[in-house]
């Protein structure tokens, strides 16, 4: 269970009054505490993704905990139709779209001789083709707001890690976007930047990939975090509001790193012994 969001002891509540936020993947994990933060800060949200009931039920339940205007529009951010059908939806319902999250992503733990070519391609799509699916569909509506974007990205290919080739890959690709797309609509007021998680605890992400943080095979263990704790998502939460917020106005072009200093101590060592001595990990 992720934990509850109350970035409200740091930002006003009404920091986003009459605003909107189109987020995808913003159903679950990391991205569904960056909306509801946002929420709870006064804006309104679409969320977008595959799977429809899972979607009306986090939306519902946002819903309740913030008493905001959370609406669901499934699709898939592989394809550019449905991306422009999730923002025509949220203009039809809210006039305008003032922050965008590009969050859908796919990862799991796999080797190189146990990644499929279609496997690695599939991540490629979600994450690479989807952030720009959605960013370009939405783009002339943050000309108009002058609005916000952040892509959800990752450290993995920072010093490369194993076992996470089709991650890494794809969330360098994102970074460098993230680059360009800041040159680009930066002149039409709009900011674009990333936020780089750590491991974060209670999430779908978590449950995937703790097996690269299960050092005696069983618990999981942070010692190499020099926060010495997991993220929560409230740490996501509070960036995610922060580089929306005009306090962040001069900020753009940068992928932000929220994992309490984890990237810089991973150590080398390590990987040898996981690479041949891997934990459980799928094939695809």
């Amino acid at each position: 269970m992720a934990s509850a969001i109350d970035t409200t002891q740091v930002f006003k509540n009404d920091l986003f009054s009459g605003k909107v936020l189109l987020c995808s993947g913003g159903g679950s994990g990391i991205c569904r505490g960056m909306t509801t933060a946002m929420v709870k800060h006064g804006a309104s949200a679409v969320i977008v993704s595959r799977s429809k009931d899972k979607l009306e039920k986090a939306a519902e339940e946002i819903r309740k905990e913030t008493g905001g205007q959370v609406i669901a529009v499934s699709g898939d951010v592989r394809k550019p139709e449905d991306m422009e059908n999730a923002v025509k939806a949220t203009i039809e319902k809210f006039g305008r779209i003032d922050f965008l999250i590009n969050g859908a992503a796919g990862n799991f733990l796999a080797p190189l001789q146990g990644l499929s070519y279609n496997a690695f391609k599939t991540v490629i799509e979600i994450d690479v083709m989807g952030t720009f699916n959605l960013t370009k569909a939405a783009s002339e509506h943050l000309k108009k707001s002058r609005g916000s974007v952040i892509n959800v990205s990752a450290t993995l290919y920072y010093t490369g890690v194993p076992f996470q080739l089709h991650a890494g890959t794809a969330k360098a690709a994102i970074d460098a976007m993230t680059k360009h797309l800041a040159i680009e609509l930066g002149p039409h007021g709009v900011r674009v930047n990333g936020i780089s998680p750590g491991p974060i605890a209670s999430t779908v992400g978590m449950e995937k990939l703790g097996a690269a943080f299960k050092r005696d095979g069983s618990a999981l263990d942070y010692s190499g975090v020099p926060m010495g704790r997991a993220g929560e998502t409230m740490d996501i939460a509070q960036a995610t509001v922060f580089l929306n917020s005009q306090g962040a106005s001069w900020i753009n072009g940068v992928t932000l790193v929220v994992d309490g200093g984890s990237w810089m101590t991973s150590s080398p060592a390590d990987y040898p012994k996981m690479v041949l001595n891997p934990p459980k990990l799928a094939r695809l």
